[in-house]
């Protein structure tokens, strides 16, 4: 499968970059952590529909990102293609999805990825083995990304926050996934993608705890989200 092209990943940022600069509050920390050269995977916390352009728009490096396939119809899908996004079919192993981004890490390029699956918390409390495959099939360094201010207080999974809110992608140290020795390939598939799960969730509260932006502003006691 033929990678999508960097070009649309690069400018298809610029475009992000501009939409959050200008809309937003918005804050890329600690980016010189994602290696500069090389093949790169992004795992990222996902709490709001924006998460996805946010991080994009914000990262040091252009991104091709696994996005589900149900976002590639009208005006989005074109826009995604167009930028140079991956579809994804969540409901089996998505063969083509895995070669397409294995193509871009293959050539050095960026790809990202929202190991939680769906928005929710957004504190990583579970996770899929998308990512693990990914690296351990590349060798690619992962990246933790906390993606935070994205869902405010009442606010559904399902629209954006509004203008002028504080927003924060802050970016972790690159780790590896080894393989323990001698044990079976799904152990050890198991052992690493709670590595990631682990990492990603504790990257993300020290996040918030330094920015002061929670991952989730939680209602108070006996209000209802109303996701």
């Amino acid at each position: 499968m033929t990678a999508p092209a960097p070009l649309r990943a690069a400018v298809g940022r610029r475009v992000w970059q501009g939409v959050f600069h200008g809309f937003y509050r918005s804050t890329t920390i600690d980016g010189h952590r994602v290696p500069a050269c090389g093949p790169v995977l992004l795992a990222s916390n996902h709490t709001g529909l924006i998460d996805g352009p946010l991080v994009y728009g914000l990262a040091p490096r252009p991104a091709h990102f696994v996005v589900k396939q149900e976002m590639f119809h009208g005006i989005s899908g074109f826009i995604l293609t167009q930028m140079g996004q991956i579809p994804i079919d969540r409901s089996s192993a998505d063969r083509t999805a895995i070669t397409t981004a294995l193509a871009v890490l293959a050539r050095g390029g960026v790809v990202g990825v929202f190991p939680e699956g769906s928005r929710g918390l957004g504190d990583v409390a579970a996770v899929h083995a998308g990512v693990t495959f990914l690296a351990m099939a590349s060798g690619a360094p992962v990246v933790p990304v906390a993606c935070l201010g994205t869902r405010p207080l009442g606010g559904s999974v399902s629209r954006p926050p509004r203008p002028g809110r504080r927003l924060a992608v802050v970016f972790g140290d690159p780790f590896t996934l080894t393989p323990p020795p001698g044990l079976p390939r799904r152990e050890a598939s198991r052992l690493l993608t709670e590595q990631v799960r682990s990492t990603l969730a504790d990257h993300v509260r020290a996040s918030a705890a330094r920015t002061g932006i929670a991952i989730y502003d939680t209602p108070p006691a006996g209000l209802e989200d109303a996701s």
